[in-house]
Formats: C-alpha cells, structure tokens, sequence
C-alpha cells in the first residue's frame, strides 16, 4: 500500500534513558512508507523532560519506558493523563512484569510493549493505540488469555468467578485488540450484543475501559486479589 498524502500523521514521543533505544525506535518508525504517516516529533530521557515535551509537542502516541532515572515512566504517564487526557500512553519495559503491568494498566496506559517486539508489532501497536484499541505485547498475552478462558483453576473465587463463560471468551477477545465490530464477527454476534456484553462485563468488574480490564488479568496472574466490595 503507498502512502496517503492527505491522511492524517500519528505524532509520537519516544520517552526512554537509552540514547541507542531512542534513535534505534526514531529510525524503525521514520521507515514506516504506509499510512498513517508515523511522525516522531520529539524525544525524551527522564519523567520530568517526558511530562514537559509531552505538554509542550501534544503527541497522540508516547512510547513511555516504564522505568526511568528519576523516577516511574507510570508516575509520568499519570501526570500526562491528567494534563491531556487524550493522549495514548504505551508502556515499554525489558522484562514482562505483572505487578508492572498491573499498575500501568491501573493508571490509564493504552498498550504495554517488551522492548524485544518485533518491528511489525511495534507499528501494529502504535497504530492500534492510536485508533483508539489497546494493545498488549503477545509475549505476555497467552497466560492471561488463557485464564480469561477457562477461569481460575479449582472454585476458588476471583476476580472473574462472576462473568460467565461468554462473557469471559468475549472479554479475552477484547484483551486481543479486537473491535467490538470484529468480536462480533467471531462470535457470529451483532455490534449491539457485543456492546450489551461488555456492559456488563465492565459492571461486573467495576470498571470502565478496556485498558483496565488488562490490568486486572495481570493482576490474576500475578496471584493479587481484589479488595472486597465495600457494603452499599
């Protein structure tokens, strides 16, 4: 496909302490030849310069190390969030850490990539988050979608003992990326009964976006629990 002249570019800050990482990422997403243009507008090397340039360039898409010099790349990413909320923070970390996860995920991030993704996941990625989807490496998917699927083991309770067995095969296709539109073409379900499922899905686990929905499989994995509901 050749690029687009009149589509519109998805603007990006790359935050991360390593010069070679930043450079390596500008050259991968400067090569991108399809539309939507990637246009890396800025870089930056700390939570301070990241909260900055994040304000001052309004990026649609920050690639965020979650681990910076000064400080949580998710600490950043939370002050980002509460000066422009509709900016799309994607997590970037060498290790696949569930508490990591947990907590960025917790903290409004769109999308949590390993810093070894190959380079088509990493535009796949950025253009996803951009769009609006969520984004979670597949190096870290499979437990978590595995538990989505079939539960926890045993009758233990947990976070997911409430949904039933569609409503988790509907929520792990979420967690894969997948519009409403495109879940509803596997389930062979109209858009409207996937929005109904979601519904609630999103009541039963009180909460409200995709992304949080990650940050509770993480959690599962990790072996957390959830707080008790307070009494009405």
């Amino acid at each position: 496909m050749s690029p687009v002249a009149s589509s519109p570019s998805i603007k990006i800050l790359i935050a991360d302490d390593s010069p070679i990482i930043r450079a390596g990422l500008k050259a991968i997403l400067s090569a991108w030849n399809q539309a939507p243009r990637l246009q890396v507008v800025g870089e930056a090397d700390s939570v301070a310069s990241t909260i900055a340039r994040a304000e001052r360039l309004r990026p649609d898409v920050v690639v965020l190390d979650l681990r910076l010099p000064d400080g949580s790349g998710v600490e950043a990413g939370r002050q980002i969030l509460a000066r422009r909320p509709e900016t799309r923070l994607l997590g970037l970390t060498e290790v696949s850490d569930e508490r990591l996860i947990h907590a960025a995920m917790s903290s409004g991030f769109h999308g949590y990539l390993l810093k070894e993704i190959d380079v088509p996941s990493l535009y796949r990625a950025i253009i996803d988050v951009a769009a609006g989807r969520f984004f979670l490496d597949p190096a870290v998917t499979s437990s978590v979608l595995n538990l989505i699927r079939h539960g926890l083991p045993g009758s233990e309770p947990g976070i997911f003992s409430e949904l039933s067995p569609q409503e988790r095969r509907v929520l792990a296709l979420v967690a894969e990326g997948k519009t409403n539109k495109q879940i509803g073409g596997q389930m062979r379900l109209s858009d409207k009964t996937i929005k109904n499922y979601l519904s609630t899905v999103f009541e039963k686990l009180q909460i409200t976006r995709r992304a949080q929905a990650a940050a509770l499989y993480a959690e599962s994995q990790a072996g957390m629990k959830r707080p008790p509901r307070s009494p009405p």
